[in-house]
């Protein structure tokens, strides 16, 4: 099974990576690499730990949506892993998932009180969507998606209670509230759609505006939120990353830390869409496929989806002129 896995998702690297020709200039002054690089976490390959998405909990653990395996796992920081969620698998076990062929668990958000939420997609109807995990409790669908949706990175706005969610096989934007029910289309084109792989992936909430990549055109696209909730017109911000995957903002700023899945990168991206890659395999990826920053600490888990060796999570510290840029 799990050769039939990495089969798939290397012809989907391999398209990404020949679709996009575009080269980014770089930045003027080089920004200066990550410090204190280290793998904090190993996980299980054999058994499907292939890390998509993460979330941070106060106390300094990290919670990991793990896509092959089905699974939300807490980190604890004394190195305990705990499976917080199981889910069910689809009746055709995932044969007709959109691009992929096999279930994913993706994105990951938690809010304030606790409670996780995180997308499910496996081309069926009863299962692919938004789902809750509050604590202590059981998960539980709360908005249904079409199972032919491919739901990926997930955002949340907390002013308005809405979650946001990219597609990567409908070039969709998917509006939910957090609450649970109905889920809108919130916006559509091109510019998200996928093209021989996955399109819109990693996704957030920003300065009132929903932030997402497009892997297959290595672009990252500002799509505002108009006072009356409708989007506002895509702006392309970055062009020439190819792979790209997921990313997170640097506290108090606008630069963008994302993960470059095909080509086994972490960059900077900065606001005029120029990017300095401050991490690659020498320092550990394994197709990184998202990120998360708590103060001046930068997590990037790896799925291994084509090196096949070390699904892992991986630690950094900001370099000192990450001060100067907030």
């Amino acid at each position: 099974m799990q050769s039939t896995y990495s089969l798939k998702v290397v012809g989907l690297a391999v398209s990404a990576a020949v679709l996009v020709l575009t080269v980014p200039a770089q930045a003027d002054t080089p920004t200066p690499g990550f410090t204190h690089v280290h793998i904090a976490d190993h996980f299980d390959l054999a058994a499907g730990q292939q890390p998509e998405n993460i979330a941070l909990e106060p106390d300094g653990a990290v919670d990991l949506s793990m896509s092959v395996a089905r699974q939300v796992v807490r980190l604890h920081p004394d190195g305990r892993q705990q499976v917080l969620a199981q889910l069910p698998p689809p009746a055709d076990g995932g044969v007709h998932t959109p691009l992929l062929g096999f279930p994913l668990v993706a994105g990951l958000v938690r809010t304030d009180d606790g409670t996780l939420y995180f997308l499910y997609a496996t081309g069926t109807a009863d299962l692919t969507g938004l789902w809750r995990l509050r604590p202590g409790g059981t998960p539980e669908r709360i908005t249904a998606l079409p199972a032919d949706s491919l739901p990926n990175g997930l955002g949340l706005d907390p002013v308005q209670g809405e979650f946001y969610s990219a597609d990567s096989a409908l070039g969709t934007v998917w509006r939910m509230p957090i609450s649970g029910g109905v889920a809108t289309a919130w916006t559509v084109g091109p510019e998200l759609a996928p093209r021989g792989t996955l399109g819109a992936n990693g996704l957030k909430v920003h300065h009132g505006a929903v932030w997402v990549t497009n892997l297959a055109l290595g672009t990252i696209l500002r799509i505002p939120i108009r006072r009356d909730g409708a989007a506002g017109p895509f702006e392309t911000r970055a062009t020439g990353l190819p792979g790209i995957d997921d990313f997170a903002f640097i506290p108090h700023s606008n630069r963008i830390v994302a993960a470059l899945d095909s080509q086994n990168k972490v960059a900077i991206v900065e606001p005029d869409g120029s990017y300095t890659a401050v991490l690659t395999g020498q320092d550990g990826l394994e197709n990184p496929t998202s990120v998360a920053v708590r103060g001046n600490t930068v997590y990037i888990p790896s799925a291994a989806w084509t090196l096949r060796k070390d699904p892992n999570l991986i630690t950094a510290q900001l370099p000192a002129a990450a001060e100067e840029w907030k």
